[in-house]
């Protein structure tokens, strides 16, 4: 699965990959920089921690993503 949301603070979106067939899985912020992480768990993890849907201009694309990152 693939994500982008858009922040507030960027031109560029924020995007999320979660690829268990490939085992893929990274975070490219609002910054430019990334993550890459072992697993969805810690992907999603690091979202918690991290973000939060204030930070997104659409709330429940955030909402809607963490959701369905919690059913992997």
């Amino acid at each position: 699965m693939d994500f982008q949301l858009h922040s507030e603070d960027s031109a560029y979106p924020c995007e999320v990959t979660c690829d268990e067939d490939n085992g893929r899985y990274m975070i490219r912020k609002s910054d430019t920089s990334g993550e890459v992480f072992n697993s969805s768990y810690e992907l999603r993890q690091w979202i918690e921690q991290n973000w939060t849907g204030a930070m997104f201009i659409n709330e429940e694309e955030y909402k809607r993503m963490l959701s369905q990152l919690k059913e992997m």
